[in-house]
Protein backbone atom coordinates (compact mmCIF):
# COMPACT_ATOMS: atom_id res chain seq x y z
CA UNK A 1 0.00 0.00 0.00
CA UNK A 2 2.77 2.59 0.83
CA UNK A 3 4.65 1.42 -2.57
CA UNK A 4 1.18 2.46 -4.02
CA UNK A 5 0.84 5.25 -2.49
CA UNK A 6 4.09 6.49 -3.10
CA UNK A 7 3.81 6.50 -6.31
CA UNK A 8 1.15 8.28 -7.19
CA UNK A 9 3.10 10.72 -4.83
CA UNK A 10 5.61 11.23 -7.10
CA UNK A 11 3.43 11.20 -9.89
CA UNK A 12 1.43 14.28 -8.70
CA UNK A 13 4.68 15.41 -7.79
CA UNK A 14 6.28 15.30 -11.38
CA UNK A 15 3.19 16.60 -12.49
CA UNK A 16 3.33 19.47 -10.32
CA UNK A 17 3.12 22.19 -11.73
CA UNK A 18 3.19 22.15 -15.04
CA UNK A 19 0.44 19.94 -15.66
CA UNK A 20 -2.49 20.28 -12.55
CA UNK A 21 -5.38 17.75 -14.13
CA UNK A 22 -2.46 14.61 -14.00
CA UNK A 23 -1.16 16.15 -10.50
CA UNK A 24 -4.71 16.33 -9.26
CA UNK A 25 -5.43 13.07 -10.55
CA UNK A 26 -2.33 11.27 -9.06
CA UNK A 27 -2.80 13.31 -5.95
CA UNK A 28 -6.44 12.06 -5.16
CA UNK A 29 -5.11 8.66 -5.89
CA UNK A 30 -2.23 8.88 -3.87
CA UNK A 31 -5.24 10.22 -0.52
CA UNK A 32 -7.39 7.57 -1.09
CA UNK A 33 -4.60 5.10 -0.74
CA UNK A 34 -3.83 7.03 2.26
CA UNK A 35 -5.36 10.08 3.71
CA UNK A 36 -3.30 11.11 6.39
CA UNK A 37 0.26 11.27 4.48
CA UNK A 38 1.17 14.65 5.29
CA UNK A 39 3.61 15.22 2.01
CA UNK A 40 0.52 14.65 -0.49
CA UNK A 41 -1.09 17.08 1.80
CA UNK A 42 1.31 19.54 2.14
CA UNK A 43 0.97 19.22 -2.45
CA UNK A 44 -2.32 19.60 -2.04
CA UNK A 45 -2.19 22.64 0.21
CA UNK A 46 0.32 24.14 -2.04
CA UNK A 47 -2.03 23.82 -5.32
CA UNK A 48 -4.64 25.92 -3.93
CA UNK A 49 -1.84 28.22 -2.45
CA UNK A 50 0.85 28.83 -5.56
CA UNK A 51 -2.11 28.14 -8.14
CA UNK A 52 -5.35 29.07 -6.95
CA UNK A 53 -4.97 31.52 -4.53
CA UNK A 54 -7.34 29.71 -1.91
CA UNK A 55 -5.28 30.92 0.95
CA UNK A 56 -7.95 29.37 3.44
CA UNK A 57 -8.39 26.11 1.68
CA UNK A 58 -4.58 26.16 1.06
CA UNK A 59 -4.54 26.80 4.98
CA UNK A 60 -6.42 23.75 6.07
CA UNK A 61 -4.18 20.89 3.96
CA UNK A 62 -0.75 22.23 5.36
CA UNK A 63 -2.97 22.14 9.28
CA UNK A 64 -3.56 18.68 8.29
CA UNK A 65 -0.27 18.09 6.90
CA UNK A 66 1.41 18.91 10.07
CA UNK A 67 -1.05 17.66 12.38
CA UNK A 68 -0.26 14.08 11.34
CA UNK A 69 3.66 14.31 10.81
CA UNK A 70 4.64 17.79 12.70
CA UNK A 71 8.69 17.17 11.79
CA UNK A 72 7.63 16.82 8.03
CA UNK A 73 10.75 18.69 6.37
CA UNK A 74 8.57 20.05 3.49
CA UNK A 75 5.35 21.30 5.11
CA UNK A 76 6.38 24.47 7.12
CA UNK A 77 8.43 26.40 4.44
CA UNK A 78 5.08 26.31 2.22
CA UNK A 79 2.68 26.95 5.08
CA UNK A 80 4.85 29.90 6.04
CA UNK A 81 5.00 31.31 2.27
CA UNK A 82 1.23 30.45 1.96
CA UNK A 83 0.61 32.40 5.61
CA UNK A 84 2.79 35.26 4.26
CA UNK A 85 0.75 35.41 1.01
CA UNK A 86 -2.68 35.74 3.05
CA UNK A 87 -0.74 38.51 5.50
CA UNK A 88 -1.21 35.91 8.70
CA UNK A 89 1.89 37.64 9.91
CA UNK A 90 1.46 36.82 13.80
CA UNK A 91 1.07 32.83 12.88
CA UNK A 92 4.17 32.77 10.09
CA UNK A 93 6.04 33.72 13.14
CA UNK A 94 5.19 31.61 15.57
CA UNK A 95 5.61 28.74 12.68
CA UNK A 96 8.92 29.78 11.55
CA UNK A 97 10.49 29.76 15.32
CA UNK A 98 8.91 26.45 15.88
CA UNK A 99 10.37 25.18 12.19
CA UNK A 100 13.72 26.18 13.42
CA UNK A 101 13.58 23.81 15.95
CA UNK A 102 13.03 20.80 13.75
CA UNK A 103 16.31 18.71 12.54
CA UNK A 104 17.43 19.10 8.90
CA UNK A 105 15.01 21.60 8.06
CA UNK A 106 16.26 24.43 5.34
CA UNK A 107 17.01 27.36 7.50
CA UNK A 108 18.49 29.41 4.53
CA UNK A 109 15.20 29.56 3.28
CA UNK A 110 13.01 30.39 6.91
CA UNK A 111 15.43 33.02 7.80
CA UNK A 112 14.64 34.43 4.26
CA UNK A 113 10.97 33.91 4.92
CA UNK A 114 11.26 35.94 8.80
CA UNK A 115 13.42 38.72 6.36
CA UNK A 116 10.13 38.58 4.49
CA UNK A 117 8.05 39.23 7.26
CA UNK A 118 10.08 42.03 8.54
CA UNK A 119 9.61 44.09 5.58
CA UNK A 120 6.27 43.17 4.96
CA UNK A 121 5.78 44.97 8.44
CA UNK A 122 8.24 48.10 7.62
CA UNK A 123 10.89 46.92 9.82
CA UNK A 124 13.62 47.30 6.81
CA UNK A 125 16.85 46.86 9.77
CA UNK A 126 15.25 43.72 11.29
CA UNK A 127 14.87 42.69 7.42
CA UNK A 128 18.07 42.96 7.17
CA UNK A 129 19.54 41.40 10.05
CA UNK A 130 17.53 38.10 9.22
CA UNK A 131 19.01 37.84 5.62
CA UNK A 132 22.17 37.87 7.18
CA UNK A 133 21.11 34.85 9.06
CA UNK A 134 20.18 33.67 5.47
CA UNK A 135 23.13 33.85 4.63
CA UNK A 136 24.63 31.99 6.98
CA UNK A 137 22.88 28.65 5.54
CA UNK A 138 22.99 29.61 2.00
CA UNK A 139 25.43 26.38 0.99
CA UNK A 140 25.11 27.08 -2.84
CA UNK A 141 25.58 30.07 -4.74
CA UNK A 142 22.39 30.59 -6.16
CA UNK A 143 20.91 30.70 -2.71
CA UNK A 144 23.55 33.27 -1.81
CA UNK A 145 22.96 35.43 -4.52
CA UNK A 146 19.21 35.62 -3.88
CA UNK A 147 19.64 36.59 -0.75
CA UNK A 148 22.31 39.30 -1.86
CA UNK A 149 19.50 40.82 -4.49
CA UNK A 150 16.92 40.57 -1.37
CA UNK A 151 19.30 42.56 1.03
CA UNK A 152 20.28 44.86 -1.93
CA UNK A 153 16.40 45.82 -3.08
CA UNK A 154 15.68 46.42 0.76
CA UNK A 155 18.27 48.32 1.12
CA UNK A 156 16.76 50.21 -2.29
CA UNK A 157 13.58 50.65 -0.23
CA UNK A 158 14.96 52.40 3.10
CA UNK A 159 14.68 56.16 3.08
CA UNK A 160 18.28 57.59 2.28
CA UNK A 161 20.01 59.67 4.70
CA UNK A 162 20.09 63.53 4.92
CA UNK A 163 23.24 64.58 2.78
CA UNK A 164 21.78 68.24 3.18
CA UNK A 165 22.01 68.22 6.38
CA UNK A 166 25.49 67.94 6.61
CA UNK A 167 26.70 70.70 4.03
CA UNK A 168 24.70 73.01 5.59
CA UNK A 169 26.39 72.15 9.01
CA UNK A 170 29.81 72.71 7.12
CA UNK A 171 28.94 76.12 5.91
Amino acid sequence: MTLTKNKYYFEALDNYPYSLPECLEALNYALSYDPEDADSLCLMGRIYSEMLSDYEKAKLYFEEAMLYDVNNLNTPQYYIKCLLDNEDYQVAEKLIQYALKIKGIDRCTLWFYRALLSEMRGSFNNALKFLDESAKYCFTEYSLNVVKDRKKFIKSKMPKKKQNKKKKETK
